[in-house]
């Protein structure tokens, strides 16, 4: 079984730090678990690891959060992956920083990246993880909020919140998105 994990963020060192990039920083973290780095490849950052036997690509794509539809298409065309096998990992203003929701489907929320993957794969039956970053900001600052880096009291606990929805991803493809969800929805 073949899996596609799919980090949603921007590339460029401006933009490694920022709370919009932290579904890059999910993938970099399985790929370091696993000791592992990414290729440049066609439209994203790549690399494969594998867990209980299935088959987990991680990618990050390089056509910056608004495209990112383009490149999850192509990989889960490349790879014929079904999209039940697709999982998108997401930053999500509506939830409170670090907390954490799993779900089947659903609209893109006002999210550009969920926004392009909708549009590209002509549906939004696709699995994300949602990861909350709050949304602490004053009125007409939101691009400079999610475009900023985290801030000192965010960074306590970032790490561990990281490690896991990298715990997620894993039971994701062992066990399925019921379960997972059951698991840590919660938490």
């Amino acid at each position: 079984m073949k899996y596609l994990v799919v980090g949603l963020g921007n590339i460029g060192a401006e933009y490694a730090e920022t709370r919009h990039n932290i579904g890059f920083k999910i993938v970099e973290k399985i790929a370091f678990d696993e000791k592992v780095s990414f290729e440049l490849d066609k439209q994203a950052f790549v690399t494969q690891v594998s867990f209980k036997g299935r088959g987990i690509i991680l990618i990050k794509p390089t056509t910056y959060m608004n495209l990112s539809g383009k490149a999850v298409s192509y990989w889960m065309q490349k790879e014929k992956i079904a999209p039940e096998n697709v999982l998108i990992l997401v930053d999500d203003l509506a939830l409170p920083f670090g907390t954490i929701r799993m779900k089947k489907n659903g609209s893109d929320g006002g999210h550009n990246g969920l926004k392009s993957i909708q549009e590209c794969l002509g549906h939004q039956n696709y699995s994300r993880i949602k990861f909350g970053i709050g949304n602490n900001f004053h009125k007409g600052k939101q691009v400079d909020y999610v475009l900023g880096e985290w801030n000192t009291e965010e960074l306590k606990t970032l790490d561990e919140r990281i490690g896991m929805v990298s715990e997620m991803v894993k039971s994701f493809t062992f066990v399925g998105m019921d379960k997972t969800m059951n698991l840590f929805n919660n938490k």
